[in-house]
């Protein structure tokens, strides 16, 4: 008797296409491959989707949706602007180590930004995480260019991390050695360069 499938929702072949995308950049986001990966038929996949276009516009809102705007609603649900910069760092440098996957689809975005689908996308995204950066160190009391430059610091370290995460995930900080790492990161981002210390508000 031939086992039944087992029936695959859009949000299934979604995640299956984000994965694919963090292993093997958006090339990797092909129908057949993606429907033998998951046990499925080609007919599935075209039940929820009218083509691939269509299943990587699915990707892109859902990464999107859990990796800007979920963890910024996240951050801000802490009362004091330190501690949302700190609860900041700690969901999207920890998000990478403990889901490879999603360093891997920020660092697959990065390499295709040129492409139709994924260039408005991450744009907007870009424009997103550092508006919310400037606007948390301006409610630090820096003065709004000096919010911007290290609003631009704290995303390049993000990306940085990410990157490093990807391509040698030993040397990356873990467990209380990512706690420590973090704290190191919020008193290089808040301290003043005339008179830097080693008291960071809030801690």
């Amino acid at each position: 008797m031939k086992e039944r499938r087992t029936r695959l929702s859009a949000a299934d072949w979604t995640a299956a296409a984000l994965q694919v995308l963090a292993e093997g950049g958006l090339a990797a986001v092909a129908v057949e491959p993606l429907a033998a990966r998951l046990g499925a038929t080609k007919g599935s996949f075209y039940w929820h989707f009218k083509d691939r276009l269509e299943l990587i516009e699915a990707a892109l809102a859902q990464w999107e949706q859990r990796g800007t705007e979920d963890v910024i609603a996240a951050a801000d649900a802490e009362t004091d602007a330190v501690t949302r910069l700190r609860e900041l760092l700690r969901l999207v440098l920890g998000g990478v180590e403990r889901q490879p996957a999603v360093g891997g689809v920020e660092l697959s975005l990065q390499a295709t930004a040129n492409h139709p689908l994924v260039a408005p996308v991450l744009a907007r995204v870009t424009r997103r995480r550092l508006g919310y950066l400037t606007r948390l160190f301006s409610e630090l009391g820096f003065a709004p260019a000096e919010a911007s430059r290290r609003g631009l610091l704290a995303y390049t370290a993000y990306l940085g991390h990410a990157q490093l995460a990807h391509a040698t995930s030993e040397l990356v900080p873990t467990g209380d050695g990512l706690d420590a790492y973090i704290e190191d990161v919020v008193q290089t981002l808040l301290c003043d360069r005339r008179t830097c210390t080693e008291d960071v508000p809030g801690k």
